[in-house]
């Protein structure tokens, strides 16, 4: 044999080495909002080869929404997403085998402007809030909780709410059309980076309440059947995120690369979207299920079955995380 045709024998095997190797690295496929702040941590993961350094292969599917997410899921179309735990405790009590990897204890607060005269929740009588999320937003039930204890007020009975998406409530907050306006983590920073102020946030809320803020909310969802038949998956997805997660708590430099898929318009919007990330990452701890389970008993008081369906009480196995 040739040379040559030794050299491309040698080059055909390896090719079909890789390729065989490629094909036993089993695929994690992840359904996240397409825009959503997730992104910057998959992607991280995937830059750095996280996902394979601990055996398995990430795939990232954009969505639509939330709702799409889920139907992917619970349609067996993918085999991640990213959810709240109550969600999780709310199937789980009605028999669905899914679990909770934490991912953000990120939570929100009550903006006002910048010069606003209020000092408390008390001064938002008869003044209009933008609320993203519905009425049954966890943020917005917290903290009519926090004001119904501190200032025996009905915060919904004696304030105007103005439900809608996220970008409009985070327009017309900065535009003045409201006086105040809770939204999700990433759209608060850049409120604050616009100028405006957190009048109340839940964490402050929360702990008032007897909850922990340090319970993440958020967090990768999966199956139960995965933890049993292939726990190194969900361990491996685990052990990804917090690598990741240990990466952007200390290097700029990885912010800097993020930067184009942050949308970020201004340095101050970048920084504060750095921060407000940074802040939410949770404890590489297990998950305090005794406060959990205060929260799911409020949770429950407040929302009811709309929010939580049948989990009155924490299901035992909804968190799963290294250490737990």
């Amino acid at each position: 044999m040739s040379f040559i045709s030794t050299i491309r024998a040698a080059s055909a095997a390896l090719v079909v080495c890789a390729t065989a190797a490629a094909a036993e690295t089993p695929v994690l496929r992840a359904a996240v909002l397409e825009y959503g702040t997730v992104n910057w941590e998959l992607d991280s993961i995937k830059h750095h080869g996280f996902d394979t350094a601990n055996g398995f292969q990430l795939e990232v599917q954009g969505m639509a929404g939330g709702p799409a997410a889920k139907v992917a899921f619970q349609g067996g179309e993918a085999d991640v997403i990213v959810s709240d735990w109550l969600w999780v405790a709310r199937q789980r009590a009605e028999g669905k085998d899914f679990i909770f990897i934490p991912y953000s204890k990120a939570v929100g607060a009550l903006m006002v402007s910048g010069d606003s005269p209020a000092t408390s929740l008390e001064d938002m009588k008869g003044k209009k809030i933008g609320i993203a999320g519905g009425p049954l937003d966890k943020s917005w039930l917290i903290l009519q909780a926090y004001a119904d204890k501190m200032h025996s007020m009905d915060l919904a009975g004696e304030t105007e709410q103005v439900f809608g998406a996220p970008p409009l409530i985070f327009k017309t907050a900065l535009q003045g059309e409201t006086d105040g306006a809770i939204n999700f983590w990433h759209f608060l920073a850049k409120m604050e980076a616009g100028g405006m102020k957190p009048l109340i946030t839940v964490d402050t809320a929360a702990r008032e309440l007897g909850l922990d803020p340090e319970t993440p909310l958020l967090g990768y969802v999966m199956r139960g059947e995965m933890l049993r038949d292939h726990p190194e998956l969900v361990n491996g997805m685990a052990a990804a995120s917090r690598a990741t997660k240990d990466l952007l708590a200390t290097d700029d430099a990885e912010w800097d690369r993020l930067r184009p898929r942050m949308k970020a318009k201004t340095d101050a919007q970048f920084d504060a979207l750095k921060a407000g990330f940074r802040a939410g990452i949770p404890a590489n701890a297990p998950v305090d299920e005794d406060a959990a389970a205060r929260m799911l008993a409020l949770m429950a008081d407040l929302g009811g079955e709309k929010l939580i369906g049948s989990a009155t009480t924490l299901p035992e196995g909804v968190f799963v995380q290294p250490g737990s």
